[in-house]
């Protein structure tokens, strides 16, 4: 009424009340009555703004990536930045004049892209891909030396990156080259199991062959010991024997001198004389037989020889 107004403001919002080109009051969370025809209302939220962001970069390698996330500024020189935008308010006192106010979020993403372009266009293609955390880290670091936000009065909260990923070819081609590496590394775990598996097969037949070759020593040492034995009864049989031959020699040395000393008286004496001892204990018949053959060697000097028929007849008979 009369053109006097009343504006109230949350405490989120830093409000200028402008009168004449002068500021009448300033502060956040303000309540007053001004008349709205010499009155300009500048009202710039202070609260901290979330701002989703999708960035289309290239690695060093020349390879288009796509970084998603979500950044978080307030604006902590509110006069400044009343400033370099426009952030009057209008008739209704809800709405502003102009989109400056629009634009600010839209500012901020830009300078954050050049730092991140800064990052990423140092570094291939995968290990961008896993630098996330070293990225948000070092934009980090830029934005809270920034003289461009320093210049608008606006403070950089937090920067995240949600994803970042490549081209659904590269994308493709990546998990093909991952799988290919995962599936390197499961043949290389059957070949080092299946290597494994033979390594103590060739253990398990060494050492049956080792009890094998135990157990052979053992038996060849058992015939060992049983050659030795068998020697050992051996050379004591040879000994026996050569005691039992010696002995047998010996006795036999002593049969042939008692022998010798027996003959030794008759060797002086003739065949004849040794033939008529013999005779004593000689059968009649064979003392003939040898007078036949006598007889018979000197036939020469025997001129006729009678032999009647009843001497050899009688002779026969004792034969019979």
């Amino acid at each position: 009424m009369f053109g006097i107004s009343y504006i109230k403001v949350d405490p989120s919002t830093f409000v200028l009340h402008y009168s004449n080109g002068r500021v009448v009051r300033k502060g956040v969370g303000l309540s007053f009555f001004y008349f709205a025809p010499r009155a300009s209302i500048v009202a710039v939220p202070v609260g901290s703004v979330d701002v989703p962001f999708i960035f289309n970069e290239m690695t060093a390698d020349f390879q288009a990536i796509t970084l998603q996330g979500q950044l978080t500024y307030r604006i902590v020189d509110p006069q400044r930045m009343a400033g370099l935008l426009n952030f009057a308010l209008a008739a209704d006192r809800k709405s502003y004049v102009s989109d400056d106010p629009e634009k600010l979020p839209q500012r901020i993403v830009n300078l954050m892209q050049v730092a991140t372009r800064a990052q990423i266009q140092h570094m291939p293609l995968q290990t961008a891909l896993g630098s996330s955390d070293a990225i948000v880290e070092n934009v980090l670091a830029s934005a809270h030396g920034s003289e461009a936000l320093a210049a608008l009065g606006v403070e950089l909260l937090a920067f995240s990156i949600l994803g970042i990923r490549p081209t659904p070819e590269m994308a493709k081609a990546l998990e093909a080259e991952a799988r290919e590496e995962l599936q390197k590394k499961a043949d290389q775990a059957i070949y080092a199991r299946r290597n494994a598996a033979v390594e103590q097969e060739r253990k398990i037949k060494e050492n049956e062959l080792n009890t094998e070759i135990a157990v052979e020593e053992k038996k060849r040492q058992i015939r060992e010991t049983q050659m030795n034995a068998d020697i050992a009864i051996e050379q004591q049989r040879q000994s026996l024997v050569s005691v039992r031959a010696e002995n047998a020699r010996a006795e036999a040395d002593g049969q042939a001198y008692a022998l010798e000393v027996m003959l030794k008286p008759l060797a002086a004496l003739d065949a004849k004389t040794l033939l008529a001892l013999a005779a004593r204990s000689t059968d009649p018949r064979l003392m003939l037989a040898m007078g036949f053959k006598e007889l018979a060697e000197n036939a020469a000097k025997i001129g006729q020889l009678n032999i009647s028929p009843d001497w050899l007849d009688s002779l026969l008979q004792k034969t019979q």
